[in-house]
Protein backbone atom coordinates (compact mmCIF):
# COMPACT_ATOMS: atom_id res chain seq x y z
CA UNK A 1 0.00 0.00 0.00
CA UNK A 2 2.94 2.41 0.94
CA UNK A 3 4.75 3.33 -2.17
CA UNK A 4 7.77 4.17 -0.16
CA UNK A 5 8.21 0.87 1.10
CA UNK A 6 7.63 -0.52 -2.41
CA UNK A 7 9.96 -3.71 -2.53
CA UNK A 8 8.91 -5.02 -6.42
CA UNK A 9 12.44 -3.65 -7.54
CA UNK A 10 14.29 -6.16 -5.65
CA UNK A 11 12.04 -9.15 -6.40
CA UNK A 12 12.17 -9.06 -10.03
CA UNK A 13 13.90 -12.10 -10.28
CA UNK A 14 10.83 -14.69 -8.71
CA UNK A 15 9.50 -16.95 -11.21
CA UNK A 16 6.08 -17.65 -11.58
CA UNK A 17 7.01 -21.17 -9.39
CA UNK A 18 8.15 -18.92 -6.55
CA UNK A 19 5.51 -16.52 -6.35
CA UNK A 20 2.90 -18.93 -6.44
CA UNK A 21 4.22 -20.09 -2.65
CA UNK A 22 4.94 -16.41 -1.53
CA UNK A 23 2.99 -14.43 0.77
CA UNK A 24 3.08 -10.66 1.39
CA UNK A 25 1.46 -10.51 5.05
CA UNK A 26 2.68 -6.92 5.52
CA UNK A 27 1.15 -5.37 2.11
CA UNK A 28 -2.07 -4.07 3.15
CA UNK A 29 -0.22 -2.35 6.06
CA UNK A 30 1.94 1.01 6.30
CA UNK A 31 4.68 0.77 8.49
CA UNK A 32 3.04 3.16 11.56
CA UNK A 33 0.77 0.03 11.66
CA UNK A 34 3.10 -2.74 11.86
CA UNK A 35 4.89 -0.87 14.22
CA UNK A 36 1.71 -0.81 16.25
CA UNK A 37 1.03 -4.78 16.11
CA UNK A 38 4.69 -5.27 16.80
CA UNK A 39 4.30 -3.04 19.79
CA UNK A 40 1.01 -4.72 21.22
CA UNK A 41 2.95 -8.15 20.73
CA UNK A 42 5.73 -6.88 22.99
CA UNK A 43 8.09 -7.06 20.01
CA UNK A 44 11.65 -5.62 20.45
CA UNK A 45 11.58 -4.22 17.03
CA UNK A 46 8.56 -2.24 17.68
CA UNK A 47 10.44 1.13 17.64
CA UNK A 48 13.57 0.01 16.21
CA UNK A 49 14.94 3.30 13.79
CA UNK A 50 14.85 3.38 10.28
CA UNK A 51 17.24 1.73 7.97
CA UNK A 52 18.64 2.45 4.30
CA UNK A 53 21.79 0.57 4.59
CA UNK A 54 22.93 -3.06 3.44
CA UNK A 55 21.32 -4.91 6.48
CA UNK A 56 24.57 -7.37 6.64
CA UNK A 57 27.00 -4.63 6.59
CA UNK A 58 28.16 -3.37 10.63
CA UNK A 59 27.68 0.07 10.55
CA UNK A 60 26.18 0.55 7.04
CA UNK A 61 30.31 1.04 5.81
CA UNK A 62 30.24 -0.82 2.66
CA UNK A 63 33.67 -0.08 1.62
CA UNK A 64 35.58 -1.43 5.28
CA UNK A 65 33.36 -4.46 4.63
CA UNK A 66 34.50 -4.86 0.74
CA UNK A 67 37.76 -4.18 2.02
CA UNK A 68 37.96 -7.62 4.74
CA UNK A 69 36.51 -9.73 2.28
CA UNK A 70 39.32 -8.65 -0.59
CA UNK A 71 41.96 -9.47 2.45
CA UNK A 72 40.56 -12.68 3.13
CA UNK A 73 40.31 -14.05 -0.39
CA UNK A 74 43.85 -13.63 -0.36
CA UNK A 75 44.09 -10.20 -2.78
CA UNK A 76 46.43 -7.73 -1.39
CA UNK A 77 44.82 -3.87 -1.32
CA UNK A 78 47.66 -2.80 -2.94
CA UNK A 79 46.43 -4.71 -6.19
CA UNK A 80 43.39 -2.96 -6.08
CA UNK A 81 44.25 0.62 -6.77
CA UNK A 82 44.67 2.56 -10.42
CA UNK A 83 44.39 5.57 -12.18
CA UNK A 84 41.19 8.03 -12.41
CA UNK A 85 41.17 9.77 -16.01
CA UNK A 86 39.41 12.17 -17.79
CA UNK A 87 37.33 10.39 -21.40
CA UNK A 88 40.37 11.93 -23.24
CA UNK A 89 42.57 9.47 -21.34
CA UNK A 90 44.39 12.08 -19.00
CA UNK A 91 45.16 10.89 -15.66
CA UNK A 92 44.01 13.47 -13.14
CA UNK A 93 44.99 11.29 -10.06
CA UNK A 94 44.56 7.53 -8.26
CA UNK A 95 42.41 5.87 -6.37
CA UNK A 96 42.89 2.90 -4.10
CA UNK A 97 39.67 0.77 -4.94
CA UNK A 98 37.38 0.75 -7.53
CA UNK A 99 34.77 -0.56 -4.96
CA UNK A 100 34.92 2.93 -3.48
CA UNK A 101 33.51 4.79 -6.66
CA UNK A 102 30.04 4.25 -8.20
CA UNK A 103 28.28 6.13 -11.19
CA UNK A 104 27.29 9.49 -11.01
CA UNK A 105 29.53 10.14 -7.66
CA UNK A 106 31.14 13.45 -7.07
CA UNK A 107 31.94 13.80 -4.14
CA UNK A 108 35.15 11.69 -2.54
CA UNK A 109 37.31 11.60 -5.57
CA UNK A 110 40.05 13.19 -4.34
CA UNK A 111 40.63 15.66 -6.73
CA UNK A 112 41.42 19.36 -7.53
CA UNK A 113 39.70 20.84 -10.45
CA UNK A 114 38.08 23.97 -11.24
CA UNK A 115 34.86 22.55 -11.91
CA UNK A 116 32.93 19.86 -10.78
CA UNK A 117 33.79 16.42 -12.11
CA UNK A 118 31.34 12.91 -11.49
CA UNK A 119 32.43 9.47 -12.13
CA UNK A 120 31.10 8.42 -15.41
CA UNK A 121 32.20 4.74 -15.71
CA UNK A 122 34.62 2.13 -13.73
CA UNK A 123 36.68 0.06 -16.26
CA UNK A 124 37.49 -2.60 -13.96
CA UNK A 125 39.91 -4.41 -16.52
CA UNK A 126 42.34 -1.71 -16.23
CA UNK A 127 41.04 -0.43 -12.19
CA UNK A 128 40.55 2.69 -13.64
CA UNK A 129 37.81 5.64 -12.62
CA UNK A 130 36.58 7.86 -15.78
CA UNK A 131 35.84 11.08 -14.64
CA UNK A 132 33.59 13.81 -16.39
CA UNK A 133 30.88 16.51 -16.81
CA UNK A 134 27.49 15.92 -15.60
CA UNK A 135 26.18 16.34 -18.70
CA UNK A 136 28.50 13.33 -20.03
CA UNK A 137 26.21 10.90 -17.50
CA UNK A 138 22.90 11.22 -19.56
CA UNK A 139 22.37 8.48 -21.64
CA UNK A 140 19.17 7.15 -24.02
CA UNK A 141 19.79 3.66 -24.45
CA UNK A 142 21.13 0.57 -22.32
CA UNK A 143 21.36 -2.78 -22.93
CA UNK A 144 20.02 -5.59 -20.32
CA UNK A 145 20.82 -8.91 -19.96
CA UNK A 146 19.62 -12.63 -18.06
CA UNK A 147 16.18 -10.62 -18.46
CA UNK A 148 13.39 -12.33 -15.78
CA UNK A 149 10.00 -12.10 -17.79
CA UNK A 150 7.00 -12.91 -14.91
CA UNK A 151 3.77 -11.28 -15.58
CA UNK A 152 4.53 -11.68 -19.88
CA UNK A 153 6.20 -14.34 -22.47
CA UNK A 154 9.52 -13.24 -23.80
CA UNK A 155 8.85 -9.98 -26.22
CA UNK A 156 10.10 -11.36 -29.78
CA UNK A 157 8.82 -7.35 -31.08
CA UNK A 158 9.35 -3.72 -29.25
CA UNK A 159 7.35 -3.40 -26.11
CA UNK A 160 6.43 -0.38 -23.63
CA UNK A 161 7.33 -0.35 -20.71
CA UNK A 162 8.34 2.13 -17.79
CA UNK A 163 11.93 1.08 -16.97
CA UNK A 164 13.76 1.68 -13.34
CA UNK A 165 16.91 1.84 -13.24
CA UNK A 166 17.62 1.92 -9.25
CA UNK A 167 15.86 1.53 -6.64
CA UNK A 168 14.75 5.26 -5.68
CA UNK A 169 14.67 6.43 -9.57
CA UNK A 170 11.26 6.76 -11.16
CA UNK A 171 9.97 4.84 -13.55
CA UNK A 172 10.97 6.64 -17.00
CA UNK A 173 8.96 5.77 -20.04
CA UNK A 174 11.06 3.27 -23.09
CA UNK A 175 10.83 0.94 -25.40
CA UNK A 176 12.27 -2.39 -25.18
CA UNK A 177 14.06 -4.37 -28.25
CA UNK A 178 15.26 -7.40 -27.72
CA UNK A 179 18.17 -8.76 -29.38
CA UNK A 180 19.70 -11.80 -29.21
CA UNK A 181 19.89 -13.14 -25.63
CA UNK A 182 19.61 -9.18 -24.30
CA UNK A 183 17.35 -6.52 -24.61
CA UNK A 184 17.90 -2.64 -25.58
CA UNK A 185 16.33 -0.26 -23.57
CA UNK A 186 15.54 3.12 -25.85
CA UNK A 187 14.16 5.52 -23.17
CA UNK A 188 12.19 8.20 -23.96
CA UNK A 189 13.76 11.08 -22.66
CA UNK A 190 17.56 10.76 -21.28
CA UNK A 191 18.13 9.18 -17.83
CA UNK A 192 21.06 10.09 -15.45
CA UNK A 193 23.79 7.83 -14.52
CA UNK A 194 22.68 4.63 -15.70
CA UNK A 195 24.66 2.09 -14.09
CA UNK A 196 26.18 -1.14 -15.37
CA UNK A 197 25.53 -3.72 -13.04
CA UNK A 198 22.13 -2.27 -11.57
CA UNK A 199 19.23 -3.93 -12.26
CA UNK A 200 16.86 -2.49 -14.72
CA UNK A 201 13.41 -3.53 -13.61
CA UNK A 202 10.09 -3.26 -16.02
CA UNK A 203 6.88 -1.80 -15.39
CA UNK A 204 3.55 -1.79 -16.77
CA UNK A 205 1.51 0.61 -14.22
CA UNK A 206 2.11 -1.41 -11.51
CA UNK A 207 2.89 -4.67 -12.48
CA UNK A 208 6.43 -5.56 -12.58
CA UNK A 209 6.14 -7.60 -15.79
CA UNK A 210 10.19 -8.57 -15.72
CA UNK A 211 13.77 -7.21 -15.16
CA UNK A 212 17.54 -8.00 -15.65
CA UNK A 213 21.08 -6.60 -15.44
CA UNK A 214 22.25 -3.83 -16.64
CA UNK A 215 25.58 -4.39 -19.13
CA UNK A 216 26.60 -1.40 -20.87
CA UNK A 217 25.20 1.84 -21.61
CA UNK A 218 25.10 2.34 -25.86
CA UNK A 219 25.13 5.92 -26.92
Amino acid sequence: MDETKDQSYFLFGLTQEQLSRTLFPLGSLRKQQVRQLAAEHHLAVAGKPESQEICFVPGGDYTRFLEAYQREQGTPLSQMDGEITSTDGKVLGRHSGLHQFTVGQRKGLGLATGSPLYVLSLDTANRRVVVGEDRELQTVTCRVRDCNWIAVEEPTAGLRVEAKIRHQHTPAPATLYPEGDTVRVQFDAPQRAVTPGQAAVFYQDDLVIGGGWIMDRTD
